[in-house]
């Protein structure tokens, strides 16, 4: 098993890319919490990974809140003993629409969900790595950040946040032992597909975004899980820094 004995807390996790990686991550052997606003759907995948035999729990909170947050790791920690890995996963899209009819309060959520949440767990769990001497924290940005498409302006500008803030923190934190990673997921199959189309989903309406995509396919959530479990294992001892692209060559 690739994470036997580790202890992993993935936020978002209770549905998409985040539920991918937390069951996963558990069948190899991880200790997950599982960590997402939406408390009972967390408690369905806690419940689901542990029906399989491995360890799991959940834990609602809110992760743009810096005592929810602290709690969570907190949690972890009782749970499971010291925290190996951070997966910054929870994250919330724009509405397709023209930059300018997307409204202040629309705005500062954008960012505070996928930006300034990042900014409170590290202010949480980095001295604990610290302490522990050292741990890996991965971000899930998008290929939003490297190849933006119209329509989703501030939510581009997000995701290029979380990918320099990723790189600052991996030079920042390497003295420490601390690596830092981001994938970015090209669209993907996902509960928030029709909201980065803003349309409903059809064959029809995934027709574009398909043809921008050489392989032929959407991102789906085991292919995000499997790209972050690599990031996350003892395998990418050396890899700090990185924004992979998990994208069917859509960036290239």
């Amino acid at each position: 098993m690739r994470l036997r004995d580790k202890v992993t807390l993935v936020t978002g996790a209770a549905s998409g890319f985040g539920e991918a990686m937390a069951s996963l991550f558990a069948a190899e052997g991880a200790s997950v919490l599982v960590v997402d606003i939406d408390g009972s759907a967390a408690e369905e995948v806690a419940s689901t990974i542990s029906t399989l035999g491995h360890t799991a729990q959940a834990f609602e909170a809110d992760v743009t809140k810096r005592t929810a947050i602290a709690a969570a790791i907190e949690q972890a920690e009782i749970a499971f003993g010291p925290l190996d890995t951070l997966v910054n996963n929870a994250g919330i899209a724009q509405a397709n629409k023209s930059m300018l009819e997307v409204g202040e309060a629309d705005f500062d959520r954008i960012f505070e969900v996928n930006v300034k949440a990042i900014y409170l767990a590290a202010l949480e769990a980095v001295p604990r790595f610290r302490r522990h001497g050292g741990g890996c924290i991965l971000n899930t940005s998008s290929t939003a950040a490297i190849s933006p498409r119209p329509g989703l302006t501030w939510y581009n500008a997000s995701k290029g946040a979380v990918n320099t803030l990723t790189k600052s923190m991996a030079v920042e934190l390497a003295p420490d032992n601390i690596r830092v990673n981001a994938v970015c997921p090209v669209i993907g199959e996902t509960g928030l597909l029709e909201t980065f189309m803003g349309k409903p989903d059809s064959p029809e309406t995934r027709a574009p975004y398909i043809a921008g995509i050489p392989l032929g396919r959407m991102s789906k959530p085991i292919d995000v899980a499997r790209a972050a479990l690599y990031l996350v294992s003892d395998e990418a001892e050396f890899i700090t820094g990185v924004t992979l692209e998990v994208d069917g060559g859509r960036c290239v």
